[in-house]
């Protein structure tokens, strides 16, 4: 039996603060309509036990512009009974090659954050 295709945009969350993988936390993957200036959200996922969320768009649907990755951090750290400074974390990215694969890690604590392109 054949596997699902991959898709070319992934992302994991790392909880850098106890040092896990960042489960269960709700994302929506928006791309800019240049023609309107305003974000049309593209897909919903929830990451995994690992920490990642793999499907979150056909390569298809993938094509040049402009992308965000909202990653609902607050209900996070709540349910883990933490204090938090950021409820939600966007990440603004340009994709210029569809034909590439991208990899968004999310590396957090209730204070900070960091992310960067993976492959």
């Amino acid at each position: 039996m054949a596997g699902a295709p991959s898709s070319p945009l992934t992302t994991c969350v790392v909880n850098t603060s106890d040092g896990v993988p960042g489960a269960k936390i709700a994302l929506s993957l928006h791309r800019l309509d240049t023609n309107l200036m305003i974000w049309t959200m593209i897909g919903v996922g929830t990451t995994n036990e690992d920490g990642c969320c793999p499907g979150l768009i056909s390569q298809e649907a993938f094509v040049p512009g402009m992308y965000k990755l909202r990653f609902e951090t607050g209900l996070y750290w709540e349910r883990l009974g933490k204090t938090l400074f950021y409820p939600y974390v966007e990440t603004v990215f340009t994709i210029q090659n569809p034909a590439q694969k991208f990899n968004l890690p999310l590396l957090m604590s209730p204070f900070s954050y960091s992310t960067h392109r993976g492959n």
